[in-house]
């Protein structure tokens, strides 16, 4: 217990005085790094930007001294985007000039979805690591085949859980929860709102074929956060729903879906929806609670509602006190760790067999979920 009172004592101390983070901006700026620039280590290419979430993955890698050098996407308009955001990288006439250039370590993809796991292969197969964007596998047949050339190849099959990963109070909490802060974690509860704006979406974004359903899209943030947070390398579905409540124009959305779980390092509930209001400030009020034997973690990850500016907010309750961090400043690893990966062959910013079953989690309880019926 004193040695988890000064890990604390320490962690406060270090915060003490630190204003509230600013708003929430564009994806494409939310991962901007807090410090300069380090020298490039690898160089990495993109190849699909058919989500905005790929400038935060850009921004990770070159923050953990990766140089872009080239991109490839098929739509005209998302490509001049890029470019202008990226007026470096050179933009490649085809998928295979990428592939196969030999001084390319590490690719990146946002594209839709069902076709990510399959580009992801390819990726394997010419001897390269892979970055991809949430849901990084949409079926357990795509999932089965990536382990299969994962294994073959040795390389590196990453999907970006970035509700984690790039959130600076879901950092903090990993730090706090292996210092013992709350003792053992016995559950973790995920809630993941999201503002649909129907009218910014394309049209795959309204066809499960290409998403894959709410769980396996939305919800493998939360089961990436369970796995971590619990420990757990074995998990039980116990029940799934998903359902279309709400949206009957478009009748290959579902709007919500919930998780029970368990596994051999605790418990867990997930809760994903699509009906985050216009009158909040930011698209979701992302949330993660993790029950200690000793005390609880709440994040507030985007918004603290009527509350503090900004997101990153982080409250810390044991058996002595209440505490509030604000994680603004907190230092994101993945993109350092990620790169350090590709030039060491290690498994620092993620195993493997977790970012795999995380996934796994995730289309199971998608494909066995009931079918929420409202009358």
């Amino acid at each position: 217990m004193n040695k988890r009172r000064s890990f604390l004592q320490k962690s406060f101390a270090g915060l003490a005085g630190l204003a509230g983070s600013s708003t929430i901006g564009s994806i494409a700026s939310a991962a901007m790094p807090l410090s300069r620039k380090p020298a490039a280590r690898i160089r990495f290419s993109v190849i699909g930007i058919n989500h905005g979430h790929i400038y935060g993955q850009v921004e990770a890698v070159v923050r953990g001294g990766g140089e872009l050098v080239s991109f490839y996407a098929k739509e005209p308009d998302l490509a001049a985007a890029f470019a202008k955001r990226y007026p470096q990288a050179k933009q490649a006439d085809s998928e295979a000039r990428i592939l196969e250039d030999n001084s390319i370590q590490l690719i990146l993809s946002s594209g839709i979805p069902d076709e990510r796991a399959p580009l992801g292969i390819r990726v394997m197969k010419h001897g390269k690591d892979y970055m991809v964007d949430k849901p990084g596998i949409t079926t357990l047949e795509q999932l089965a085949e990536a382990r299969k050339v994962q294994k073959e190849t040795k390389r590196i099959y990453s999907i970006m859980y970035s509700e984690r990963l790039e959130n600076r109070a879901t950092v903090k909490a990993g730090e706090l929860v292996k210092a013992g802060a709350i003792g053992k974690v016995i559950q973790t509860i995920g809630l993941g709102p999201h503002r649909m704006s129907p009218k910014s979406r394309p049209a795959w974004f309204f066809e499960k074929n290409h998403y894959g359903g709410i769980l396996c899209d939305i919800a493998s943030h939360q089961f990436d956060q369970y796995l971590f947070f619990t420990g757990s390398t074995k998990a039980d579905i116990v029940a799934s729903q998903v359902g279309n409540v709400n949206h009957p124009q478009y009748p290959g959305l579902e709007d919500f879906g919930d998780v029970t779980l368990r596994g051999n390092g605790g418990m867990g509930y997930i809760r994903v929806d699509w009906f985050t209001p216009d009158g909040l400030k930011t698209w979701g009020d992302g949330r993660l609670t993790i029950l200690g034997t000793e005390g609880f973690i709440e994040i507030r990850k985007n918004i603290d509602i009527a509350g503090r500016e900004g997101g990153n907010h982080l409250f810390l309750i044991d058996q002595k006190d209440t505490q509030y961090i604000d994680c603004s400043k907190v230092v994101l690893p993945y993109g350092e760790q990620l790169v350090s990966d590709v030039l060491n062959r290690t498994e620092t910013a993620m195993s493997q067999e977790h970012c795999f079953l995380a996934t796994e989690l995730a289309l199971k309880a998608q494909k066995h979920a009931q079918r929420i019926q409202l009358s």
